[in-house]
């Protein structure tokens, strides 16, 4: 087994003092210094550990670079070869602790931007383990220790997030918004010398990483990426482990919903948005077509038929409005995209359903709000437009073909044109005519109303909530299937215990009281104790 990496750590002792009025200078010359070397044939980086060490010791709350550096070059002198999973995974939770300690004072976003390397590490782990028989007592355990370090990372970021949102503010420095070199650079230091760079990112698509790279790229939307990416490698575990069914996509179903709920980040919410945009998944090394058609179903569910608070653009009017923009729109491109691969799936039902999310969700008038808006037009006669994601995507494309910048991404505009040329009929919502029981029967869908109980509601705004809600029920029944088991949701209650946070076990019982109640999934309005999704299951019922 290889040295614990936290330990080296621990025992490194500051050899040249402390940096103070030169820091910013050091920095940028010690991150040109690296940047030179990567480029090098042979590089050498065994001079710049120490270097970077003082630099990240300098500060309570360092630059991101300081400990991404730090950290890849003490990784790489381990030159660890061995090819036995288990002793790979052991450097790999090793580097997740190493990285824990070393961001512990850092805001939430930086804490979370800095496992990038954990996530592409957790991968190849995996990749290893898919092309084995895990029937033997060995790779079982593997695992075993697998699932409880991807809960681990997940516990740790749904804490780091949670802890913004109950009054803590994420604290980003200048360095983090800017950083000093293109964050390529930073990404080689984990890849060999020929590697491709795309790969760090391994479950993301190459108009994500293109983002990533090629624009100006800060710590909440690296954050955002990595989350993502984790939330995929606990899917591949499940698939790979488990028995694709209805039990499982419920579950996880459930389980997305309510860890989005607690997450609550914008960048994350978008970039899962974009990976749906794609024809299939990049990850097929460790996903069957069969599971990726389930994991497709998962998030379609999970991000149409829940109108997240957090989407709110008057709760995010700490975003640029450009990214509000992007977000608005790929909502609109993944809405229509969802429709029309439940139609290619033959679940019509579902289809219905999806469309009549978006009729009865804020998206479209948000959309027709904000270019009325732009270009001087009635907002009121604009309303029919909206009538489905297809119609929308049409009149926005024809706004473009007219001069008004709409899109203001040629990427997002292209995958407009491609959803609306390859869907067919449109889906319009007539929850008059859809088949169901009780108004409260089989709930799929909720409207996620956390954090708008404090604002006063005029009457207007009231009406507008019931009628979502009755829509999303009405839209549940369109999905109802034929069988019904009858099984209730059994109560569900706190244990009220507070449990220390282990870095070996996705539980978030440790979490204060206040937190819960502030994440509890869903209002009572609409909800029921036969609700598939009205009551997203916690941690503990995973």
């Amino acid at each position: 087994m290889p040295t614990s990496l936290l330990n080296e750590l621990v025992s490194q002792r500051n050899p040249n003092g402390l940096i103070s009025e030169n820091y910013n200078l050091t920095l940028a010359q010690s991150m040109q210094s690296v940047v030179a070397e990567i480029q090098k044939e042979t590089p050498n980086f065994t001079h710049f550990v120490d270097i970077f060490y003082e630099l990240m010791q300098a500060k309570i709350d360092p630059p991101l670079e300081t400990i991404w550096v730090y950290v890849a070059l003490s990784f790489r002198r381990l030159n660890f070869t061995d090819e036995d999973p288990l002793n790979q995974l052991s450097v790999v939770t090793d580097l997740f602790q190493l990285i824990s300690a070393c961001s512990g004072s850092c805001g939430s976003s930086k804490s979370i931007a800095l496992l990038a390397p954990v996530a592409f590490q957790v991968y190849k782990v995996a990749v290893e383990l898919k092309g084995r028989d895990l029937g033997s007592k060995g790779d079982k355990k593997v695992i075993r220790e697998l699932k409880s370090l991807i809960d681990a990372i997940l516990g740790f970021v749904i804490v780091c997030y949670c802890k913004n949102l109950n009054g803590q503010s994420d604290v980003i420095s200048d360095n983090d918004l800017n950083p000093i070199v293109p964050v390529k650079y930073l990404f080689s230091l984990w890849m060999d010398k020929n590697g491709n760079l795309e790969s760090f990112l391994p479950l993301v698509n190459a108009d994500v990483f293109r983002e990533i790279c090629e624009r100006e790229c800060d710590v909440n939307h690296l954050a955002g990426v990595v989350v993502v990416e984790v939330f995929l490698l606990k899917f591949c575990l499940n698939f790979m482990v488990g028995d694709a069914g209805k039990e499982l996509e419920k579950e996880l179903t459930s389980w997305v919903v309510s860890s989005i709920t607690k997450i609550q980040n914008v960048y994350f919410f978008e970039t899962l948005l974009k990976m749906l945009l794609e024809p299939s998944f990049l990850f097929t090394s460790i996903l069957s077509s069969n599971d990726e058609v389930l994991l497709r179903k998962v998030l379609y569910d999970a991000v149409i038929l829940v109108e997240y608070s957090f989407l709110n653009p008057k709760r995010a009017v700490h975003l640029p409005a450009e990214r509000i923009k992007s977000l608005s729109l790929t909502r609109l491109i993944a809405m229509q995209e969802a429709i029309e691969f439940s139609r290619e799936d033959g679940d019509q039902k579902r289809a219905i359903s999806y469309a009549s999310a978006f009729s009865s969700s804020k998206l479209p008038s948000q959309i027709i709000k904000w270019i009325a808006s732009q270009v001087g037009m009635d907002e009121k006669a604009s309303i029919s437009i909206g009538s489905s994601p297809k119609a929308l995507l049409r009149w926005l494309l024809s706004l473009e073909n007219q001069g008004i910048r709409v899109f203001g991404d040629r990427i997002l505009k292209s995958r407009a044109k491609l959803a609306v040329d390859n869907s067919k009929a449109d889906y319009e919502h007539q929850s008059s005519k859809i088949e169901g029981k009780k108004a409260n029967d089989n709930l799929l869908f909720y409207i996620d109303n956390k954090g708008e109980e404090e604002e006063s509601e005029g009457e207007e705004n009231k009406e507008i909530n019931e009628s979502m809600n009755a829509a999303f029920v009405a839209a549940a029944h369109s999905m109802k299937m034929t069988e019904d088991s009858g099984r209730k949701r059994k109560e569900r209650g706190s244990s009220g215990k507070k449990k220390k946070i282990k870095y070996h076990k996705f539980d978030l019982s440790n979490t204060s009281d206040s937190t819960k109640e502030r994440f509890s999934s869903v209002s009572n309005k609409g909800s029921s104790s036969e609700s598939d999704i009205a009551e997203p299951l916690s941690d503990e019922d995973v």
